[in-house]
């Protein structure tokens, strides 16, 4: 079913643990301003649900409900988080698919090494204690993207910086004015 309008803007940001999706989400939106909606997968599967990862979990019909919704209220929407290509593959492609607007789909490559260098330098010795490495090893899969070619898939020598940017860029939100507060 048609979502959202032509103006509207989806950007799925996808990868490994540790590969920057939130901190790429975080610099769009600051860059973009209010009417920016960030759909995060964490929030909505472990803080909302309580739901362990797993094909047809609940968190896969609420994060399309909750874009879904946000599309057609009017608001870019920014969906990012590890988002097996098995689990949740279909949903992301019939949303891409029902956007009446620009959808574009982002797959952050990052190899093991660099995930664990990057989860060692977080700020949160809590998160650091409770996410191991034994964890992110088994978390880890090597290059999972969506199948269709419907990805770009941005490397691990790309920084934050240019990632945002590049985002911005190619989805022309750095053209379109943000909401009024």
């Amino acid at each position: 079913m048609p979502v959202g309008s032509e103006e509207t803007r989806l950007i799925v940001l996808r990868g490994n643990s540790a590969s920057g999706k939130s901190s790429v989400a975080a610099g769009i939106r600051d860059r973009f301003g209010r009417g920016l909606a960030l759909v995060g997968q964490d929030n909505l599967r472990r803080i909302v649900l309580r739901e362990r990862d797993r094909p047809g979990g609940a968190n896969i019909g609420l994060i399309d409900t909750v874009a879904r919704y946000a599309l057609e209220a009017g608001y870019h929407v920014v969906i990012e988080g590890i988002l097996y290509a098995d689990h949740y593959g279909d949903m992301l492609a019939n949303l891409v698919n029902d956007n009446r607007g620009v959808s574009c789909c982002y797959y952050l490559d990052i190899p093991i090494d660099e995930t664990l260098t990057r989860h060692a330098s977080k700020a949160d010795p809590a998160y650091q204690a409770a996410v191991t490495e034994r964890e992110l090893r088994d978390w880890y899969r090597e290059h999972d993207v969506l199948p269709g070619g419907i990805e770009t898939v941005i490397g691990s020598d790309s920084t934050l910086h240019d990632t945002v940017d590049r985002i911005m860029r190619e989805t022309a939100l750095s053209e379109l004015p943000p909401r009024d507060a």
